[in-house]
């Protein structure tokens, strides 16, 4: 299954938001109001739990130098990864698109869809403030 985000424009630069999402504690800032846990594991792994839905652990795969930011599923039970891309337009300005990318089967597929898009795109609007 893979969900993308629309593009993001922000009034920051490329290294200014690369900055901020590889600091893990940053995501708190980016989570829904109807968050009900976040909680900082170590520098590259978090948890956080949504009201009613069960926690999920995440920790930072792969970095690119201004350009990408990966998160995987630090369990194996539910494999996914959810990657941001920042491109500069100008040097006072970027774009940031994520990505969720996840291997589930046809029913857990259609009733985690949803809820994933959403989530994407609050992470993604929040973005807009927090950078």
């Amino acid at each position: 299954m893979h969900i993308e985000t629309p593009i993001q424009k922000l009034a920051r630069s490329q290294q200014e938001v690369f900055e901020f999402l590889t600091d893990i504690k940053n995501f708190e800032k980016l989570m829904p109001e109807n968050i009900d846990k976040f909680e900082v594991l170590d520098d590259d792994t978090f948890k956080f739990a949504l009201k009613g839905m069960p926690e999920i652990v995440l920790r930072r795969k792969e970095q690119v130098p201004y350009e990408k930011v990966v998160l995987g599923a630090a369990s194996d039970k539910l494999p996914f990864t959810l990657t941001a891309l920042i491109n500069s337009v100008e040097e006072t300005e970027s774009e940031v698109t994520l990505s969720f990318q996840g291997e589930f089967n046809a029913m857990m597929a259609m009733m985690i869809k949803s809820p994933i898009t959403n989530f994407m795109e609050t992470l993604s609007n929040n973005m807009a403030t927090a950078v």
